[in-house]
């Protein structure tokens, strides 16, 4: 008889990665190091889960036919939809009315056009979309499936993962995710109180302190105590992606010599997202625990964990009270896929995406496993299907909108590069309804400038050759930004609305010009003044080439002569005393140019 599979659960997630080494700059399982964003058609935005073979035949046809593959677009992608809602003796299978000829088919059938072929699934138990053959259990047999198929980009969501709150998932799954709400701890019996004497390190932790009538005397006590210590959600706009998203509270404990000893933790447990059950205590990098605490009767009842064995050193210790289990339960899983993939094929040279929004804070640790990684939740929730092309928007308070992904992006270059991989805004909406087509000229633009992956998401049937929507998907220039040999994301070098550090500085407001500087190789480099409002601008904008210089020495710039050329009209120009100037931009207008040195002309 086969082997029963245990449940999985946090504790048993192979640990090849914790918190602490996440900033060490290794990678896991042989991850390579050096592609480029990557570019193609994927069906979701098109399509949804009404993808088809035929249609997907179509658009590798379309992709040939509109000199799309000549340009760099070559891998086709299956989205969400394509499988049977079950396994099939516990292995991915093919829908049979939407897919009738089986992907081994389907791939030959890609390949033999010279492209590539992208496929679809989930670190959860599930796929977004329903279907129960997420990759959770069964990372060894899909990745047999995938090599099988000869797959060459795998994007991989987030939904139905048991191991936190995520999409689908169930919410008191946070208990995973946070550690308890935190009153005091005691060291050898000395107690030390959490909202005076700890500190808090990140983003996320906090005091409180909270009025509140006693139980059992009925007195009005005041609950002082820190809580949301753990990793914040990711997924909304609401919060900058730079800087420290885990918050620890932390206690200095002096010693006057190594020692044995025991801390208790006076704690109240939760199931929400910010309150949890999980704790992880460490003394500098050390762990000594991590694991559920016993559940407390609600979030205001406080008790005193056991006893827990530390070791102190001579000196100022570092007691460290935590939870970045988000983190790394989301990292381990999608390394276990990795592992397979890289363990039956080791010369396999699989695109991985992560697809999980943002919400783990994938900037910090998926250089480790993937190629490229979602900053936010969709793009646009209302994709199309045969024959209508969906809504795409360019502003929103959620994620749904281009400038919602760029206001994000754009401050998330130190993140990017050959060495580690892409932030990806996710897909292009060129060509959905709602957007004009100075908006597509304009969201090309920053996708380019960003590095971000270009994965088209139309319809191809609505572009013709040499129309408005081609010139726009089909700009060499725009591309050659993109996927230019070095590899290095724009830097935001001035904001309207930010004085200082724009290239740090998290701004939504989108009343406002942007302009982008981006080295490339050959000592050329890339400018875009971008108009992000719904209105004209005519302030007038300059900026010097020794300013460009500067800032992008370390990549070989010099104070050469330029030529500067425009990528939408081509012209080509001298630059006049050394500064680049824009005297208006239309609403949404973009003016993107490639600076050449004119040694190398």
């Amino acid at each position: 008889m086969p082997e029963k599979k245990k449940t999985l659960t946090p504790d048993r997630i192979s640990r090849d990665a914790s918190y602490d080494s996440f900033d060490d700059g290794k990678v896991l399982f042989g991850k390579k190091k050096g592609h480029l964003p990557a570019m193609g058609w994927n069906s979701w935005n098109a399509f949804g889960s009404g993808n088809n073979e035929k249609l997907t035949r179509t658009m590798a046809d379309l992709i040939c036919e509109l000199g799309l593959k000549d340009l760099g677009y070559e891998f086709v992608v299956l989205d969400d939809g394509c499988y049977k809602p079950e396994r099939v003796d516990g292995r991915l299978a093919n829908e049979n009315v939407k897919f009738p000829s089986g992907f081994s088919k389907l791939s030959d059938y890609i390949h033999k056009k010279g492209l590539k072929f992208g496929m679809y699934n989930d670190i959860g138990t599930n796929l977004c979309a329903g279907a129960a053959v997420g990759t959770c259990g069964h990372e060894r047999e899909d990745a047999e499936s995938y090599l099988g198929w000869g797959v060459d980009f795998l994007k991989v969501d987030n939904c139905y993962y048991p191991f936190d709150n995520a999409t689908f998932s169930l919410y008191e799954n946070a208990r995973f995710t946070f550690a308890p709400n935190i009153r005091s701890i005691k060291v050898d019996g000395k107690k030390l109180i959490a909202a005076k004497d700890g500190l808090l390190t990140g983003k996320g932790a906090k005091r409180v302190n909270v009025s509140r009538k006693d139980k059992k005397t009925g007195k009005k006590i005041n609950d002082r105590h820190v809580t949301r210590i753990g990793t914040f959600d990711g997924t909304g706009c609401r919060y900058s992606p730079v800087g420290e998203m885990s918050g620890e509270l932390v206690f200095e404990v002096k010693s006057s010599a190594d020692r044995n000893a025991a801390i208790e933790i006076e704690y109240a447990t939760g199931r929400r997202e910010h309150v949890g059950e999980w704790l992880q205590l460490a003394v500098g990098n050390e762990m000594f625990y991590d694991d559920l605490l016993p559940a407390t009767s609600s979030e205001n009842d406080y008790v005193f964990s056991d006893p827990i064995k530390i070791k102190l050193k001579k000196g100022i210790n570092r007691i460290r009270i935590m939870n970045h289990r988000r983190q790394e339960n989301t990292l381990n899983s999608y390394a276990r896929l990795l592992k397979w993939l890289n363990k039956l094929a080791p010369d396999n040279d699989i695109i991985y995406s992560a697809c999980e929004w943002g919400k783990t804070q994938p900037q910090n640790w998926a250089y480790k496993v993937c190629d490229s990684w979602r900053i936010l939740n969709d793009i646009t929730f209302r994709v199309g299907s045969d024959g209508d092309p969906g809504y795409g928007s360019w502003e929103s308070d959620y994620t749904c909108s281009v400038t919602s992904q760029y206001n994000k992006a754009v401050i998330m270059d130190s993140f990017a590069g050959l060495d580690k991989g892409w932030n990806d805004p996710d897909m292009l909406m060129i060509g959905m309804k709602g957007l004009n087509l100075t908006q597509n000229k304009t969201h090309m633009a920053m996708w380019c400038m960003m590095n971000a992956p270009l994965m088209l998401g139309l319809d191809l049937r609505r572009v013709k050759k040499g129309d408005a929507l081609h010139k726009i998907i089909a700009n060499k220039d725009l591309i050659s930004i993109d996927q230019d040999p070095l590899g290095v994301q724009a830097k935001r070098i001035y904001c309207s609305l930010a004085a200082s550090k724009p290239d740090r500085t998290y701004v939504r407001d989108i009343d406002r010009v942007d302009i982008l500087a981006k080295p490339m190789t050959d000592g050329k480099a890339a400018i875009s003044f971008i108009n992000v409002s719904s209105t004209d601008k005519k302030d007038g904008w300059k900026i010097s080439i020794k300013d460009i210089v500067r800032i992008f020495k370390k990549y070989g710039l010099t104070p050469d002569e330029f030529e500067i050329s425009d990528v939408w009209s081509g012209k080509v120009r001298k630059i006049k005393n050394g500064v680049i100037e824009v005297n208006s931009l239309k609403a949404y207008e973009n003016k993107t140019y490639i600076l050449t040195p004119v040694k190398n002309r």
